[in-house]
């Protein structure tokens, strides 16, 4: 898996995130000094929220995979483990996009690059699942990038978001932004309620296995050519 955080050796990878706590931790404090000074303390509980949210995916994605509780299908499509039936999947988070999204990419190419890893995902999780024996399993999850058109497409299908997941959206919106600003290399600000939720049983999505495959094939050509 060509993931520029997971190539890197261990003591680099300490190297980084502790970088990104003393950076964190100096924000903060900035921060602490200026709602003393202007005497507005709203200041460092918005700062610490927004912090977490942004520092949050650097310090558990790679701990949650260390523990075997998150699995990569493509350096941007990620599985929960299997838990009553149902595997929750993500597209990848602000962390992935930081260390795999080729900087040089314009905002069209890195769209496609994202499309592509997350079909390039569901391919080798329906493989995974099909040496398993374990084909009944429902799949859900949420994105800003694949719209309903493409996801109908795929035999995703788009459910209502609950508002526990909607509480969660809100509270990661910033870091949410600077994902979607990294994935159209400008400033984005996308609408919560744009975000959807899917579901579907893997044999739907099997069923299209030789259109997603196609589809894949067609977008790694698109991106080699650009």
């Amino acid at each position: 898996m060509q993931h520029n955080y997971y190539l890197k050796s261990r003591k680099e990878q300490n190297q980084i995130q502790i970088k990104i706590g003393v950076v964190a931790l100096f924000f903060n404090l900035i921060v602490l000094a200026l709602s003393i000074l202007s005497g507005l303390h709203l200041l460092l509980l918005i700062s610490i929220t927004i912090t977490l949210s942004i520092i949050a995916p650097f310090l558990d994605t790679p701990k949650l995979k260390k523990n075997g509780k998150l699995i990569y299908y493509s350096t941007l499509f990620i599985a929960e483990k299997e838990k009553n039936g149902k595997i929750i999947i993500h597209g990848g988070s602000l962390f992935d996009y930081v260390f795999v999204i080729n900087k040089n990419l314009n905002g069209t190419q890195r769209t496609k690059f994202i499309l592509q890893k997350y079909l390039e995902g569901i391919l080798n999780l329906m493989e995974t699942c099909e040496k398993n024996n374990n084909t009944s399993v429902k799949i859900k999850g949420t994105s800003y990038i694949l719209n309903e058109r493409t996801a109908n497409k795929l035999g995703l299908k788009i459910i209502k978001t609950d508002y526990i997941q909607k509480l969660i959206l809100t509270y990661n919106y910033v870091n949410i932004v600077i994902s979607n600003s990294i994935a159209k290399r400008k400033i984005s600000f996308p609408k919560i309620s744009n975000i959807r939720t899917f579901e579907s049983e893997l044999n739907e999505l099997i069923e299209r296995k030789e259109f997603i495959q196609e589809l894949n094939n067609q977008l790694k050509k698109s991106i080699a050519n650009s």
